[in-house]
């Protein structure tokens, strides 16, 4: 029997049956923890007790002490180590927020059999007498970030700081799209020339940015900076921090390609025999066979440990060529009569070899924007160091979220605006008894209870747990861009807004003492105030939980270019789907689920108690099937479940359908597929017949008031 042929054990499972139902893994694996520690575990708390010097000095003696089963390059796998924590990182995406360094998922599937990340199980494998040391105080996302940042210090660098906290995953992460392809290194992510797929990051399947011999393997310097360009932008990364961290990056370190890797590698980690233990590509030849990866041979600099300005100079002041290496990829050397001073051999320091550069590196010397970042470089290597430094820590940084997340003594003082930065609260807070008198005041505006339900949904929904940005936290709701965001619909917010700065003023005027109220508590306040008010209606007592201590950002806080990413396509908690958008809505409605880190039933309730709440976009009929809107009911469960309605398709309407009554065939409610997914689907709808049944609407009260208030405090990382 083959390695990868199915055993008889082998069984399909309802995904490879009917491959085309809605995939809500994504929304379980928010519902229950798949780690092995216990509940009470508090990884902040045991990672503030490390003494972070120690645990450096370990990782620096782990890289710098060369093992006979994987030797290092140079005695040093501090390169290595770089390579490791940019890939691991370097997923990161703008788009959703997904990727990045967060959970140490580079240990897993595909991530961890990917082309591009080839032999980085070794690295991972070096530093496992440091995971072992530490255990569960050092998660392995954090240590696979700090030993780049270890490697670089120890290669003559002073980088810019780290912060720990990031709690490992113990699963994939299920919701990440990362791509259309069907095998590894293809492009079929181009939805015209040079324009890759809205939503992904890298060029190429299975790598993390864009292929180094250029695009579609062919060395053209021009194509690979349109690529380049392209993919770090959409890890908002500008053109000088994309300069400065390829050439930071390739100051350290060489490629290898000694060999063809098709002809030379075994099967990737996920397709290794079992007595592999895990690690993939294995030969059975030479250890130095063993560490090919991309099939680009060579380095870029003549001291590949320590960082100096040769790749700048090498790249700038020589003439190169490109020409097939001895892996057989396209890499490019000096071309005759370039006195390039030679460079030590990896692994006999008596041998010499001649400096290498890829294709995306002669992109930075041909491109006219790149080419004058890398030359203000050369003139200023200090604006240089500088520039690498901030540039990695962005890097390495991105999906940590806000400072505040950030633990550990080399935390920077300096809060960048990538990091959606909040002011500091200078007032006491409002009490119980101020907090009621203000929900009266708000409920006595003229503001409706749908117009105070979408406000708050505005503010807080949006929210991503994949990067931690966004949130109702800081009131950017009333800033650009999201103030004239088409789902907000910005008429309507914008009378929300006055009324609730005339609220807002009316109170802190009044005050003689030093308690104030923010407008991000306050359009918080005004939602609950709504919930509270529609339940009463409905026959039922709750109190939507409430924590003030919100503050309000001002535009000088906010990155208005990078918070065009957190904008909308479709909200199906408003029933709200952009004329662009060409996916199913349920599929969508799962997505935005996820990224607030609901459960399938958080995510019914909520869509139940939206539609009875009329908190639909520009305040259509669409979902609002009851004849009591504005009452928190479980109606549109009753309704939507009703065997006395047929549904069909709308003439001209995409994604609308028309509820008719079987007997009549008179309309009787319209709805689009974010509604109807919860008859259809049978886990849906197994949760909408709980919420649907005649002991039920209780119960959809008590949950959608629990789903709402997590919603409405997911940024509070302060009450942490």
């Amino acid at each position: 029997m083959s390695e990868n042929e199915p055993t008889p054990q082998t069984r399909k499972k309802n995904r490879d049956w009917w491959p085309n139902s809605l995939d809500l893994s994504a929304l379980d694996q928010n519902a229950r923890d798949s780690g092995p520690y216990e509940d009470e575990f508090d990884y902040a708390e045991a990672f503030q007790e490390l003494d972070l010097d120690e645990v450096k000095s370990d990782i620096e003696t782990a890289i710098t002490t060369s093992e006979d089963w994987w030797p290092a390059d140079y005695g040093h796998y501090g390169p290595f180590m770089i390579r490791m924590a940019w890939h691991s990182a370097g997923t990161y995406r703008a788009s959703d927020g997904r990727g990045g360094a967060a959970g140490g998922r580079q240990r897993f599937a595909p991530l961890n059999s990917w082309p591009d990340n080839a032999n980085l199980d070794k690295a991972r494998r070096l530093l496992w007498p440091v995971k072992r040391k530490y255990g569960r105080a050092l998660s392995w996302a954090d240590l696979i970030v700090l030993a780049g940042n270890v490697a670089i210090e120890s290669m003559g660098f002073k980088t810019f700081g780290f912060g720990g906290g990031r709690e490992d995953a113990f699963e994939p992460d299920e919701a990440v799209d990362w791509g259309p392809e069907q095998e590894w290194e293809a492009d079929d992510r181009f939805e015209e020339p040079g324009e890759i797929q809205e939503g992904l990051g890298a060029s190429v399947m299975g790598l993390i940015y864009v292929n180094p011999e250029g695009p579609k393997g062919q060395p053209d310097p021009m194509g690979a900076a349109k690529n380049i360009r392209q993919t770090f932008s959409r890890m908002a990364m500008n053109d000088k921090q994309t300069a400065a961290l390829i050439a930071g990056g390739h100051t350290f370190g060489k490629v290898h390609g000694a060999d063809d890797p098709e002809e030379n590698h075994g099967p990737e980690p996920e397709a290794a025999p079992i007595e592999n233990m895990g690690l993939g590509w294995q030969t059975d030849g030479t250890k130095g066979g063993e560490m090919i990866t991309s099939g680009i041979e060579g380095p870029w600099t003549q001291d590949p440990t320590w960082w100096d300005m040769g790749y700048v100079d090498n790249l700038l002041d020589y003439e190169w060529e490109p020409e097939k290496g001895p892996g057989g990829a396209w890499q490019w050397t000096p071309k005759e009569g370039e006195d390039v001073e030679s460079a030590p051999d990896a692994s006999d320091p008596d041998e010499e070899v001649t400096p290498m550069m890829l294709t995306t590196d002669i992109a930075l010397k041909r491109d006219p924007d790149y080419r004058e970042i890398m030359e203000e470089f050369q003139e200023s290597p200090m604006e240089f160091g500088m520039a690498f430094s901030k540039a990695w820590y962005k890097l390495t940084h991105r999906d940590m979220g806000p400072p505040e997340r950030l633990l550990g003594p080399e935390v920077p003082d300096e809060t960048m605006i990538w990091q959606d930065p909040l002011p500091d609260r200078d007032h006491d807070l409002i009490d119980d008894e101020q907090v009621e008198s203000l929900k009266a005041d708000i409920l006595d505006s003229d503001l409706s209870r749908s117009q105070l339900v979408k406000t708050a949904w505005a503010s807080a929904s949006t929210y991503r747990d994949s990067d931690k940005r966004g949130g109702a936290n800081g009131a950017r709701v009333r800033l650009e861009p999201q103030r004239s965001w088409e789902v907000n619909e910005p008429a309507e917010l914008e009378t929300a807004l006055e009324t609730y700065e005339s609220i807002q003023s009316e109170f802190n005027d009044s005050r003689s003492d030093d308690v104030r109220v923010s407008l991000a508590d306050l359009i918080v306040l005004g939602g609950n105030a709504a919930v509270e008010q529609a339940a009463a209606e409905a026959g039922y007592d709750v109190t939507v939980p409430f924590e003030p201590g919100r503050v309000d950002a001002t535009a000088d806080q906010t990155d208005v270019d990078s918070f065009e990413a957190l904008e909308p396509k479709a909200d199906g908690f408003r029933n709200y789907i952009a004329e662009s958008v060409d996916r199913p809505a349920e599929e969508l409605l799962v997505d935005r689920a996820d990224l607030l880190d609901l459960s399938a039933e958080e995510m019914t309730a909520l869509v139940g108690g939206m539609r009875a709440l009329d908190a639909t976009y520009q305040g259509t009929d669409l979902g609002v099937l009851t004849d009591r809107p504005g009452t928190l009911t479980n109606d549109f469960f009753v309704n939507l479940l009703d065997m006395g309605t047929k549904w069909e398709s709308a003439d001209g309407r995409d994604q609308v359908y028309e509820g008719r009554d079987r007997d009549t065939g008179e309309l009787e409610w319209e709805a689009t597929r974010f509604d109807l997914i919860f008859g259809s689907n049978s886990r849906l709808r197994a949760i909408a017949e709980v919420y649907g049944s005649e002991d039920g609407e209780e119960d959809l009260v008590a949950d959608f008031v629990d789903a709402w208030s997590e919603v409405m405090r997911l940024d509070r990382f302060d009450l942490e």
